[in-house]
């Protein structure tokens, strides 16, 4: 059995879904998911689990994220983005009157702690179908807002023309926070429409778009390598090991919060956690890595 990381450079076009077919057809395994979604428009690092490597896409999944993105001001669309359909286009004058210093400050207003409205073609089900289907389908979707954090947002460039203006920005955020939102906000406050129309993720922390290739070359990342960058570790020995595989407590992890369990060959073994265990606090195992 196949196990790692593999961190992709998704192209355009392509679902996230679509890159993971292809990568179970190449390694012939159908135990393969991804650490988040990246919209069919959107390119960039996409980190997929391959094997044992799919039980911990979840401390991929809540890391820091980093955009490159590019905003475009005067319409907005049905899907946030340039593939949907414009449903409202702003009058030229009202464009030209906006400033640089009103788009930068509405987008400084964004960064911290917010309560961000998702994208209504977002991935997130409601009763069993997610809310991009039903926009699809002609139904009109408004997800309840949510809580992010966006760290930074830094814009390069702004761009005009007689009927758009294209913001150039960075983004880096919190896992669960819609760029394609940020745009449709900007849009809304401003009073002219706002949508994406390019997007590309540069991190899914600590993975940089430097360590990712095309799915059909990029190289697999061992489990224990890929963890070993996200969580602290601990070599195990034999009796360790032994006595975590049938799910006893060992001594105590010299670190707090989850710890990587290794084998004395570097291998992955499984995930510990101190608890209190008859009085005692003992390093206990919350995931024991299965031979297949």
């Amino acid at each position: 059995m196949t196990n790692g990381f593999l961190l992709v450079n998704k192209t355009g076009g392509m679902t996230s879904h679509d890159v993971v077919a292809k990568v179970r057809k190449r390694f012939g395994t159908k135990k393969v998911g991804h650490a988040g979604t990246l919209d069919p428009m959107a390119t960039g690092v996409l980190v997929l689990g391959i094997g044992n490597a799919t039980r911990l896409l979840q401390y991929v999944t809540d890391g820091r994220k980093g955009y490159q993105a590019v905003i475009s001001l005067g319409k907005s669309t049905v899907t946030d983005d340039v593939e949907g359909e414009v449903i409202f286009k702003a009058d030229p004058l009202k464009l030209s009157v906006i400033s640089d210093e009103q788009i930068k400050k509405i987008l400084e207003a964004m960064v911290g702690e917010i309560s961000q409205r998702p994208s209504s073609v977002s991935a997130i089900k409601i009763d069993g179908k997610t809310a991009h289907q039903r926009v699809r389908e002609g139904e009109s979707v408004q997800l309840p807002p949510r809580d992010v954090i966006i760290y930074e947002i830094r814009v390069t460039l702004i761009e005009r023309s007689t009927d758009s203006i294209e913001i150039h920005l960075g983004v880096e955020c919190s896992a669960g926070t819609y760029i394609r939102a940020i745009a449709r906000d900007l849009g809304e406050s401003l009073g002219v429409g706002g949508h994406l129309t390019k997007l590309r993720r540069y991190l899914v922390s600590p993975f940089r778009i430097e360590e990712s290739a095309e799915w059909e070359s990029a190289e697999m990342m061992s489990t224990a390598a890929g963890i070993g960058k996200i969580l602290p570790s601990r070599t195990l020995d034999m009796t360790e090991i032994s006595e975590i595989s049938f799910g006893r407590t060992i001594t105590l992890n010299s670190h707090d919060g989850v710890v990587a369990a290794l084998t004395p060959d570097g291998e992955f073994a499984g995930l510990l956690r101190n608890e209190n265990s008859g009085g005692c606090l003992v390093a206990t195992p919350i995931m024991v890595s299965v031979k297949e």
